[in-house]
């Protein structure tokens, strides 16, 4: 992402979302070509109906601190995340988009801390925040913009361990992410 031009537009919407095993329609060994997956569950979409996103915890230099943001729905404080979208090489890659949209930081990736299972509640699911999948990546922020695509809707907050803990004991997905990077407690 250093490489690119940052857009100060945020992607919005779930028509552009990869689904789980559908990372290329076909690859080809000699004259062959092989179909790696055959589904039908919509892109942007895993094999049992979970949404696909990828996540950072966006850490100091001195990993004594965590920047959070503010989510737009519940208005309680959340790490970026978001949709893995199909023009998107790897989850790595719509982690940093993430970070850029929705906190207005740039990344350098330290961690992939692994795939992280939906831990919600049924209660807490909804049409707008389905059932999901999470592919969390640490990251040390190298550089935080005044400006940023979601400015307009969001606060972002730099955290101890304790108060990110706190912060986020609603959401034991996001914690999951917190207590699995090499953050300083």
């Amino acid at each position: 992402m250093a490489a690119q031009q940052l857009s100060m537009e945020a992607r919005t919407g779930r028509n552009n979302q990869l689904a789980l095993f559908d990372i290329s329609p076909s690859f080809t060994i000699g004259n062959a070509a092989l179909v790696l997956c055959s589904h039908s569950f919509p892109p942007g979409y895993g094999a049992q109906g979970e949404r696909l996103v990828a996540g950072i915890v966006p850490l100091s230099a001195d990993k004594y601190y965590v920047l959070l943001i503010q989510s737009t729905r519940r208005g309680g404080w959340v790490l970026p995340k978001g949709g893995w979208e199909t023009d998107e090489a790897t989850a790595q890659d719509a982690a940093k988009r993430e970070a850029w949209e929705e906190a207005g930081i740039i990344c350098r990736i330290s961690y992939d801390l692994g795939v992280i299972s939906e831990q919600r509640k049924p209660e807490q699911l909804t049409n707008k925040a389905p059932k999901a999948a999470y592919h969390f990546f640490e990251g040390v922020v190298e550089k935080e913009e005044a400006e940023w695509p979601e400015k307009h809707k969001r606060n972002r907050q730099w955290m101890t361990y304790t108060q990110a803990k706190q912060a986020l004991a609603e959401r034991p997905e996001l914690l999951d992410a917190l207590n699995r990077s090499t953050m300083h407690r």
